[in-house]
């Protein structure tokens, strides 16, 4: 699917778009920008009102006959986990330890979810066919879908679910172009004085070039629309930053997703990950998290998906979250209220901690559960997860409050060779019950594993495993965590051996100034 997909008015001419529909699954428009009444000038970027075709609020929803709207001690309920990943795996751990709960299923899931027995995985439920998805909840009496994955959510699945009346946790599309478009996101930066990164946004090759050049480098350059996590270009060069443009606009290397780019400014400090949960008017932060981008020790290398992750991340103080909630979370979930899209499910803000200031800036938003760190979260969490997602489908998160486990959590993540680029399929994974008995709380959460026809465990994705330890403090956690990876009989993987090694470094630094 290439730029067809895009109706782009008045490209030609200016820098912002005017008008900006984005045609996903379903051929309906969820997002547009409208013609302002005055222009504005915030970040150095020309900037337009947001219009959000969206619904005003969520439509009440009762749960079953025999419950009422309001959260009493005997309410259960079935729930849905749509996605087949490593956060999924997560989700239905932590949903198995519900009281709440009745069922689990997830649509598709995978080996690990199947095996492990924390939920029934229906693997032939297209979770794009909104019609297959709400057939199969009213005949198994679902009552909430839990939606992991940010291409349903983008396609609109939360709009069909809430218009049959049944409770769903996550955005509605239009509010999903909080991730699905980041020139929407820094449009509402501009309108609500939310930090983030100086930037301009670009349909025209020559203009962003010309741009970059009078920007220079270091630079960054991101295809608008959803890449598969592949869109963002860090360019330490001018040749790199051009080059990132040539492959969005001109050579269409990302399809509809790359008709426009932002090119922002670099920031230079450390990136931590921000989690909270959103009611529509309300919302409560999760614990801290950090994750690793880079494919190598040391940060070194190509980006990826994350290759471990560990909580509480030293880095985020309760000062820094506090300042993050009130400066950048709380600006989002009323702007989005204020703009008639209001947002319900997990905003998972990425930050940057400003070397020079030490303040937090909006890198970019996600509209669902990150993983790796959804592991490490969901094995820390002990409230009654079914229970919190339902109260933030009904706006009711002012009345929780969330129980974590004390002490840290760690995820290694395990990959096939060659990942992120290319990689080989189908080499065989041994000895994962033993890796959960080498040590108390270890967890493996699968990600990219199947059954071959002689029954073995067998690896088809990129990232593949995410071995998740808890201790009494990092390093206990990180020990753990390594245990159970060495107990892997894996030869055609690989993993990062440093996980954790900043936060450790930092917590050391900070022990030795105390003392």
């Amino acid at each position: 699917m290439g730029c067809a997909t895009l109706n782009l008015v008045g490209a030609a001419s200016l820098p912002k778009i005017n008008s900006y529909t984005h045609i996903v699954r379903s051929q309906k428009p969820f997002l547009s920008f409208v013609q302002p009444f005055r222009s504005r000038h915030l970040n150095g970027v020309s900037s337009t009102p947001l219009t959000c075709h969206a619904y005003k609020s969520r439509p009440s929803i009762s749960l079953c006959a025999r419950t009422s709207t309001a959260a009493s001690e005997e309410e259960r309920v079935s729930v849905l986990v749509v996605g087949g990943g490593g956060r999924e795996h997560a989700l239905c751990y932590a949903l198995k330890r519900s009281p709440t709960c009745d069922a689990i299923f997830c649509a598709p899931g995978n080996v690990g979810i199947s095996n492990s027995g924390v939920a029934t995985c229906i693997s032939d439920l297209d979770i794009f066919d909104s019609s297959a998805v709400i057939s199969f909840c009213h005949k198994w009496g679902v009552g909430l879908v839990v939606v992991g994955p940010e291409a349903p959510l983008v396609a609109g699945l939360v709009n069909d679910l809430l218009k049959a009346g049944i409770h769903a946790f996550g955005p509605s599309s239009e509010a999903a172009a909080l991730e699905g478009s980041k020139n929407f996101m820094k449009t509402l930066c501009d309108k609500y004085g939310i930090p983030t990164a100086k930037y301009r946004t670009f349909t025209d090759p020559s203009a962003a070039k010309e741009y970059i050049q009078e920007q220079g480098v270091p630079i960054v350059v991101k295809a608008d629309g959803l890449a598969a996590g592949k869109g963002v270009i860090v360019a330490m060069t001018l040749d790199e930053a051009l080059e990132a443009v040539d492959s969005m606009l001109v050579n269409d290397v990302f399809g509809s997703a790359g008709c426009r780019v932002v090119i922002e400014e670099y920031l230079e400090g450390e990136e931590v990950s921000f989690f909270a949960l959103v009611d529509g008017e309300n919302a409560i932060p999760l614990e801290s998290a950090q994750d690793h981008k880079r494919v190598g020790d040391g940060d070194t290398g190509p980006n990826t998906g994350g290759m471990g992750a560990y909580s509480p991340a030293p880095i985020l103080t309760k000062e820094l979250q506090d300042l993050v909630m009130k400066s950048i979370i709380l600006p989002t979930v009323k702007g989005m209220s204020a703009e008639g899209c209001k947002f319900v499910g997990v905003l998972y803000a990425g930050l940057m901690i400003e070397k020079k200031s030490g303040l937090p800036k909006l890198i970019e938003y996600n509209v669902r559960f990150g993983d790796p760190e959804c592991q490490v979260l969901m094995v820390r969490l002990e409230s009654d997860l079914a229970r919190v997602l339902l109260a933030a489908c009904r706006g009711q998160l002012s009345e929780v409050s969330l129980k974590w486990s004390a002490g840290s959590a760690m995820v290694v993540v395990m990959a096939s060779k060659g990942y992120p680029g290319p990689y080989e399929k189908g080499s065989v994974i041994a000895n994962l019950d033993e890796a959960e008995n080498v040590a108390p709380s270890v967890v493996v959460f699968h990600a990219g594993t199947a059954l071959d026809s002689d029954g073995n465990l067998i690896a088809v994705g990129g990232r593949v495993l995410g071995v998740t330890a808890k201790g009494g403090d990092l390093k206990e956690a990180r020990e753990r965590a390594y245990q159970g990876v060495e107990e892997i009989n894996w030869p055609g993987g690989f993993y990062r051996r440093d996980i954790g090694w900043r936060a450790l470094a930092l917590l050391k630094n900070n022990f030795v100034m105390s003392g």
